[in-house]
């Protein structure tokens, strides 16, 4: 199995996603619109496949009671989304030094999306939070 690097713009924090990880799912909701000024696209690996280093670097924000976002405190990144108690992190796609690697999967939240742009690549969407499928 392949390991996948990656880390925040300014290299303070980075990470290493062992194994396979989960096809890329699009976030529309409000709350990941608002933290990047568009839609969110992550996959997910085990929490246990995911080594962290610079986790100095590393805060977490609690946007709900339900889940928390980690950034880089020093250039801002979103980087790690995680389910309060879940067994899987959420990774940006975009943090990866090589997103190539990931596949895309479906849209979910589609009701919070932003009138200004529309969804025409063919995926799934779903209006709510979509079907359940956990890391691999």
């Amino acid at each position: 199995m392949a390991d996948h690097a990656g880390g925040c713009l300014c290299g303070a924090v980075r990470f290493v996603a062992a194994g396979p990880m989960r096809d890329v799912v699009f976030c529309h909701c409000s709350q990941c619109r608002k933290q990047t000024g568009m839609y969110v696209a992550a996959t997910a690996v085990p929490t246990e496949a995911l080594t962290i280093t610079g986790a100095g670097a590393l805060t977490w924000f609690a946007a709900s009671d339900i889940a928390r976002r980690g950034f880089c405190a020093t250039c801002g990144s979103l980087l790690f989304w995680a389910r309060n108690g879940g067994s899987a992190v959420s990774v940006m796609a975009g943090a990866f030094d090589d997103p190539a690697v990931l596949s895309p999967g479906y849209h979910i939240c589609v009701a919070g999306r932003a009138g200004f742009y529309a969804l025409e690549d063919g995926l799934p969407q779903y209006e709510g939070v979509g079907p359940t499928r956990p890391a691999p």
